[in-house]
This record gives structure tokens, sequence and C-alpha cells, in this order.
């Protein structure tokens, strides 16, 4: 059998991985990723084969995952969160045209938005967008129409990616696509390292966002009209009280 598993593993630890992640790369001979992921889970199956690359590499990664499979090797390629939110999955299958008989399979992993808002409290239990602002392969103009939508429609915005040394005033331009339409009180809130050591969160509001200081591993909730803070958590209202 020619297979090739992409995995979500989560944030992280090992509590947060689905059972099913767990079963696949249990299976696999042969686990791919970046080099912080395959750090994470390295300890946890002492009998793999492990292959790393650093950040920028993904093509070479899935490439030599897919050769691999292609031997007959039970390969996995892991990502943070799900694979196939900002992961690898949408890349194995662009480069798998080339490896027919490749069986490709997507294990589903808790992505930060649901992780992360866990910490915070409940802050997606109405619509929500979430957007990178990583413009590595997207755009930042595209990236500005997108936040400026959201703002626009209300949603609540989940940000990945906020900030890196050559993005450090990305937030804060961010910020200010939505106080457009949002008020300066807006509720919001961060997640550092989720599910990972060293995780810190709090609740701020839009102004204060404006000058926080993110780094890659942070995610960023701004909230709706209908989020408020109740008992200290992040909190979007459904409207469920209000039905008869």
């Amino acid at each position: 059998m020619k297979k090739l598993y992409v995995i979500g593993i989560g944030p992280g630890k090992s509590d947060y991985m689905t059972q099913a992640a767990h079963s696949a790369l249990s299976r696999c001979e042969l686990i791919c990723g970046y080099t912080v992921y395959i750090d994470l889970i390295k300890n946890g199956y002492p009998n793999k084969q492990f292959y790393s690359t650093a950040m920028t590499q993904e093509t070479e990664r899935c490439e030599y995952a897919l050769s691999k499979a292609n031997e007959g090797i039970t390969a996995a390629i892991v990502c943070s969160g799900d694979a196939a939110v900002y992961g690898m999955a949408g890349l194995v299958y662009q480069l798998a045209q080339k490896y027919a008989e490749v069986e490709i399979e997507i294990v589903a992993g808790i992505t930060a938005a649901l992780s992360g808002g866990a910490v915070l409290g409940a802050p997606l239990t109405n619509d929500f967008a979430v957007v990178s602002l990583s413009d590595l392969l997207t755009d930042w103009q595209l990236i500005e129409r997108r936040i400026a939508a959201a703002a626009m429609a209300d949603f609540v915005i989940c940000l990945y990616n906020p900030s890196s040394k050559k993005r450090s005033d990305y937030l804060q331009k961010a910020c200010d696509i939505v106080l457009q339409y949002r008020s300066e009180k807006t509720i919001c809130g961060y997640v550092k390292n989720i599910g990972r050591d060293g995780e810190q969160s709090g609740i701020i509001t839009l102004s204060q966002l404006r000058c926080f200081s993110a780094d890659m591993f942070t995610t960023i909730f701004i909230g709706s009209t209908a989020t408020q803070i109740i008992n200290g958590k992040m909190v979007t209202a459904r409207g469920y009280e209000n039905k008869p």
C-alpha cells in the first residue's frame, strides 16, 4: 500500500491531539514536518523515522514525503493545528498529481482559533472569520480587503501570524482597519503558545490591541458588537436567551 497521511497535531501537547491523529502516526514508518513541530512530538514516537525541514521549505518537505510513500513507505506530513487550515493539505494534493498511486488521507486537528478560543472563553459562538496577516504567500492589499470586509460584516475576527520581525507593524495596521468599523472599546483577546509551555492569555480592548506586542505564536481574537466579558471570559452572545 502506498499511503501518505497529512495530520493536524493540534497546538503541540499530546492532550490536544485527536485519537485519530495519534493512531495515524502510530501506523506510520516515516514522519515529516517543520522542525518545530517534529520536536513537539518526537519523544512520543521513538521508533519512527523523522525528516524535518526549516520554514519556507514546505515544497521540499511534501515532495520528500510523497516520494517515500510512492516507494511503499507509510509516511506522514504533520502540521500544527489542522492540516487543512494554513497547513500542508492543499500543497500535498497539488504535488500528488505526479504520484497517482499514493493514497492521501487528511487527519483533522484542532486549529488555533478553536484551542485559543477555549482558553479565552467562548468568543466564536457565532459567525467568525479567520485571517492570516502573513503576506509571504498572500498580497497585503488582499489581506487588507479581507480584514475590512470581515470588520464591516461584524464577524468576530481571528488573526493568525499577527506579527514577526519583518512585519512588526502589521497587527497595528489590521487594528487601524477594524477601527474604521468598530469601537475602540471592542473586546479583544490574545493567546500565546496555545497548549504549550509558557502559555499566556489576556482580554484587552481594540485600542489596547493596536499597541500590543504579538509574535508568530500568538493568536488574536477581535470581538464583534455582540462580544462581552462575562466572569472574566470573552463571550460572544448568540441570542439564545432572547428566543421564546
